[in-house]
């Protein structure tokens, strides 16, 4: 059973914010991770701010048991120190079936919910889970005075989860977008990997066989990911969110790291994580538009002004369907430009 139309965007609690009903316009190709609980990296946040598109707080997993308390101090702290200006503060709270998950909103909200961006919420399973919290907001954004609904992200981690993606996706208004976790999604499915994130070497598939049945084939891996990635995408887009790939653990891979979020970029992803420093670089050269492409559909876009009918450009036929694509990309290229000057110059426009 879905709400009507005519509720989906009331209020869920009398004196809370009217739910958005379009997506703040918001560059977030990184989502950077701090661990709060340690006040060095909380020192650190001023000068992440003008470097990232969002920073997040990380209250869950790798956060040890006996530092939940910390961590979520700590978060508020960092929020209430800092101005983060237009670079996105989010939060990502333990897990609905945690001990820990009702203090984290009892407390972070009232504290700093007028500074929060977007609660993430791991291991969502159902859009029931989405419900419980969407109506949690609710009664404290009304109770404390916040003028802003405070948007909810929900994690991909679950088999369960990936069952009803669309359901999830189109759970509230308050829904922002979607991350894949590949590693609780992996341990859910059963998989046989403990990589986060990523390939792996036995996954892939063989060359047919030459005139020598006995020599050597060419074996190609292959993206373990690409069915979820493509599945979450469609809900996501389907419902106006955003979909984003997860983590990836391999600090040490730099190159496979590129490769992981560049196919997440090129199927529909806006943005990934970065769980450290050298994979902000990384999220922000794959996650911004390459300025050849950007350049090549302005040309598009300039040839075909109203978007109907056909032209020839360097021997390509375009039509309505390319100034579509052509479309997404200058639109984005115009977010990045608006709040990076490097790319701005890059891109001319």
């Amino acid at each position: 059973m879905t709400k009507s139309p005519r509720s989906f965007y009331q209020p869920l609690a009398i004196g809370a914010p009217a739910p958005l009903r379009e997506l703040p316009v918001q560059l977030e190709r990184m989502i950077h991770f701090v661990p709060p609980q340690i006040e060095k990296m909380r020192g650190k946040v001023a000068g992440l701010i003008g470097k990232v598109d969002v920073v997040l707080g990380n209250l869950e997993d790798a956060i040890p048991a006996d530092e939940k308390d910390a961590a979520r101090q700590g978060f508020i702290q960092m929020a209430r120190d800092n101005d983060f200006g237009d670079t996105g503060l989010w939060a990502r709270v333990n897990c609905l079936n945690s001990p820990w998950l009702l203090d984290d909103i009892l407390e972070i909200v009232p504290a700093v919910g007028h500074k929060l961006d977007v609660i993430m919420l791991p291991k969502v399973e159902g859009a029931w889970d989405i419900h419980y919290l969407d109506q949690l907001l609710a009664q404290l954004e009304a109770r404390h005075g916040i003028e802003k609904p405070i948007l909810i992200h929900a994690i991909l981690e679950t088999a369960e989860g990936v069952k009803n993606v669309a359901d999830i996706a189109l759970a509230s208004p308050r829904m922002h977008g979607m991350s894949l976790g590949p590693a609780d999604l992996a341990a859910s499915r059963g998989m046989k990997t403990t990589r986060v994130g990523g390939g792996h070497p036995d996954y892939g598939v063989l060359a047919d066989p030459g005139a020598d049945a006995h020599a050597a084939r060419a074996f190609y891996q292959q993206d373990l990911w690409h069915y979820t990635v493509a599945k979450m995408v469609d809900a996501c887009m389907s419902a106006g969110i955003k979909p984003f790939y997860g983590p990836f653990g391999d600090f040490s891979d730099l190159a496979a790291c590129e490769s992981q979020f560049r196919n997440a970029f090129l199927m529909g992803c806006v943005g990934a994580w970065s769980l450290h420093p050298t994979q902000i670089d990384i999220a922000k050269r794959v996650f911004s538009p390459d300025p050849d492409e950007v350049a090549f559909a302005a040309k598009i876009i300039k040839a075909m002004p109203d978007g109907t009918g056909a032209v020839m450009i360097d021997g390509k036929m375009q039509d309505d369907a390319t100034w579509k694509q052509a479309k997404v990309i200058v639109d984005l290229a115009k977010i990045v430009a608006a709040k990076d000057s490097d790319f701005a110059e890059r891109y001319a426009l």
